[in-house]
């Protein structure tokens, strides 16, 4: 058996091992009762739980997304933004935008039936506020861009192309399968198994067009609507101007 640790071998070892210490800073974050109290101990219980839940969001784009890349960028100072997927290719914008476009409608149409089932509407909105202005409502959705972004800039960035070009595309595929689900089974069975043909489409789309923009835009408008279509049918909350 060969235990050399060869450069090479820090193109996977790097992404893999960096997002999930970035994920295990978040994770553990959100699900911090201590610092949820304290938040929500200098605020009222609706501000206070927007404001944690906001954060955490933030802290999760840094984490998974800044941390890995930058140490990436360390470990191979030739690195550029299009070898990590963050840039835009000329000869496939249009099918850039096309994808992104008509995936978020497939996708806003099934979430906008989904988010309104009374198993989804136990976990979303993740806000658990009773009673939401515009104000809360736009901080939402700005931290889950945030947090999406870092999220993407990992799953469809980081982890995916360094890993094609190592390893070979359906092995950075499995792998990306892998992660990907796993941090979907705090939040059901059903999310669990869904987010592996998403994982699949995503990454393929992310590798034919060279950008990360896809996935990104298509988990945004999911996101997005989901929390609207939860917010509106959830019988505990309402929305006061």
């Amino acid at each position: 058996m060969d235990y050399t640790f060869y450069s090479e071998d820090l193109k996977v070892f790097i992404p893999i091992i960096a997002g999930l210490i970035g994920f295990i800073i978040f994770w553990f974050t959100q699900k911090s009762d201590k610092l949820k109290k304290k938040t929500i101990a200098r605020l009222d219980q609706d501000k206070g739980s927007a404001r944690f839940i906001n954060s955490t969001r933030y802290l999760g784009g840094f984490t998974i997304g800044v941390i890995p890349l930058v140490a990436y960028f360390i470990a191979f100072p030739d690195t550029s933004l299009s070898d990590v997927g963050l840039t835009l290719y000329s000869i496939t914008i249009l099918e850039t935008v096309l994808w992104i476009a008509g995936f978020s409608i497939v996708l806003i149409i099934m979430a906008s039936f989904s988010a309104r089932k009374p198993e989804n509407l136990v976990n979303y909105p993740q806000i658990r506020a009773k009673e939401w202005n515009r104000k809360m409502i736009a901080g939402n959705m700005v931290s889950w861009a945030a947090y999406l972004l870092g999220y993407e800039l990992f799953f469809r960035g980081i982890l995916l192309f360094p890993l094609v070009a190592t390893i070979g595309l359906w092995p950075a595929i499995a792998v990306n399968i892998g992660m990907y689900s796993a941090t979907h089974i705090p939040k059901g069975l059903s999310e669990t198994i869904g987010a592996i043909p998403l994982a699949v489409v995503l990454c393929l789309l992310s590798i034919s067009t060279g950008t990360i923009w896809i996935a990104f835009f298509v988990h945004l408008a999911m996101a997005w609507t989901n929390f609207l279509t939860a917010l509106k049918h959830n019988p505990e909350m309402k929305i006061i101007g």
